[in-house]
């Protein structure tokens, strides 16, 4: 692993466009958690003031057909009602599978954002940082071009 790499090698940042065109609730994508021990979610406003609802799901299945299990929720009425404003949801390994057992659900690998914004024109930027890595490695923030 190179030392000019190294937090490249040791944490996992991947951002997802948050613009759904309605007022349901959306993914935002899957992601592992097996190497990982926490993540930290954030939802950056483009676009728009309207109420957000932001909460991270676990499931056992990397596309989430099986059974989701609700891990944590952010309910934000007034904010972030401003281009540029940040909200942040941080989840560890511990409350992932706290809220399995819970939930009845023997073990969860991957969690989703899933995010309701309350106007279908509003629109942000989703963003995953998986932190606490167990098996550091090159570009596990790796760069993505269309």
């Amino acid at each position: 692993m190179s030392e000019a790499n190294k937090l490249r090698a040791n944490l996992a940042l991947k951002n997802f466009d948050a613009d759904p065109d309605a007022t349901t609730e959306t993914e935002a994508g899957w992601v592992d958690m097996r190497d990982f021990g926490s993540i930290l979610v954030g939802f950056t406003r483009t676009v728009g003031t309207s109420a957000l609802t932001l909460r991270l799901m676990a499931n056992a299945d990397s596309a989430g057909g099986g059974t989701d299990v609700a891990v944590k929720t952010k309910t934000i009425s007034s904010e972030p009602d401003a281009v540029g404003d940040q909200v942040w949801l941080e989840v560890n390994e511990g409350e992932i599978k706290e809220a399995a057992r819970a939930a009845g659900v023997d073990e969860v690998r991957y969690v989703t954002a899933v995010y309701s914004l309350a106007t279908a024109t509003d629109e942000g930027i989703i963003t995953y940082l998986r932190g606490e890595c167990k098996r550091p490695q090159e570009d596990l923030t790796a760069d993505i071009v269309a």
